[in-house]
């Protein structure tokens, strides 16, 4: 799993089963490989390359993801059925009618030689969906315990039940923007949100931000880098304003998004908020979260293993449904015309 905050790939060795009509899991070995300065400018503008040069990275790129996957499996003698690659997404436009998320298939069998499940969102965008989000087949049958789970990527994005039904949907920025605004000063990211903190609001952003027409969108509905790039970076830029500053309010204006979206589809009775995702370790804007939210709601951050891995984790169990072929993308959540089993099969 490499998501769009360009934090580094996630490697998680899971075991997976189904036990009286119930599916469980259990995390087994975990890995991170931070990208180098090189490789995450050249996965940050692969948005800008053309067609042969874009699919020349698609195929090193999924050579790379292999050989650090065969690095894994050696390391950690692990015996693996398959690998589950989401990849790397570096566009997204659902309104045009294609996805695409880096990392060949083919190549990433070959260099690991092991079977590969990947290509997850094509067959959705296909159907007419939204492609994304994707975790909330695992909040439904790994998480089902919890009222609703939302996931702090580089984009949020939140699922509940909702009349027998699974509703999710990308709700807007997280990391996305908090790492934009670090690298002014050369830092990856505010380590607990420390920098935010000291931080207070600017108004005038606060506004423009919470203004985004993305926000005013029915579900189902997805973002991407596009958007960010398009419509949030030119905001971002023209305000002349400290960095610790920008972080506070980008912050509140992330939290006062998720707060709406919790409190128009609550039912004002006492609910559970799981959070995962890079997010949930930012102190800060947990802070901010439990403050704005009704006291009603109670916020679960899990260990620190699930926070990071969880989205590895179901992507896992999405190549366990399709090696099954059993519905493993819910068109209650993307607005496909049917569920479907989706994920593109190579062997080495």
């Amino acid at each position: 799993m490499s998501g769009t905050s360009l934090d580094g790939l996630d490697l998680a060795y899971c075991h997976i089963w189904e036990e009286q009509n119930q599916w469980k899991y259990k995390i087994q070995q975990t890995h991170s490989v931070s990208y180098n300065n090189d490789y995450k400018q050249k996965l940050k503008n692969a948005i800008l390359l053309p067609a042969d040069d874009l699919l020349i990275l698609h195929n090193t790129y999924g050579a790379w993801l292999g050989e650090q996957t065969q690095k894994f499996i050696a390391e950690h003698k692990l015996n693996v059925d398959f690998i589950s690659s989401h990849g790397h997404t570096v566009h997204h436009q659902p309104q045009n009618g294609f996805t695409f998320q880096l990392g060949s298939g083919q190549h990433l069998a070959n260099a690991s030689d092991c079977k590969v499940v990947c290509d997850f969102r094509t067959n959705d965008i296909a159907l007419g969906g939204q492609g994304a989000p994707f975790v909330p087949i695992g909040d439904k049958l790994f998480f089902n315990e919890y009222d609703f789970c939302l996931n702090l990527g580089g984009i949020s994005n939140i699922s509940f039940q909702q009349n027998h039904k699974r509703i999710a949907y990308d709700v807007g920025l997280a990391n996305m923007i908090l790492n934009y605004i670090t690298q002014k000063i050369l830092l990856d990211y505010d380590k607990g949100g420390i920098l935010a903190k000291t931080g207070k609001i600017n108004t005038s952003l606060l506004t423009q931000l919470n203004n985004l027409e993305f926000y005013k969108l029915p579900f189902p509905k997805s973002t991407g880098y596009e958007w960010f790039v398009e419509k949030v970076i030119p905001i971002v830029d023209a305000t002349n304003d400290t960095v610790e500053n920008l972080l506070h309010t980008s912050i509140v204006h992330i939290c006062e998004q998720i707060v709406h979206q919790i409190q128009i589809n609550s039912n004002g009775h006492v609910q559970t908020l799981l959070v995962t995702g890079g997010g949930a370790l930012n102190t800060f804007l947990i802070e901010i979260l439990q403050k704005k939210l009704n006291k009603n709601i109670k916020i679960i951050v899990p260990n620190k293993t699930l926070i990071e891995f969880k989205e590895a984790l179901i992507f896992a169990l999405m190549g366990v449904l399709r090696i099954k072929e059993k519905i493993n993308v819910l068109s209650s959540v993307t607005g496909a015309k049917k569920d479907s089993s989706s994920g593109v099969v190579f062997l080495p």
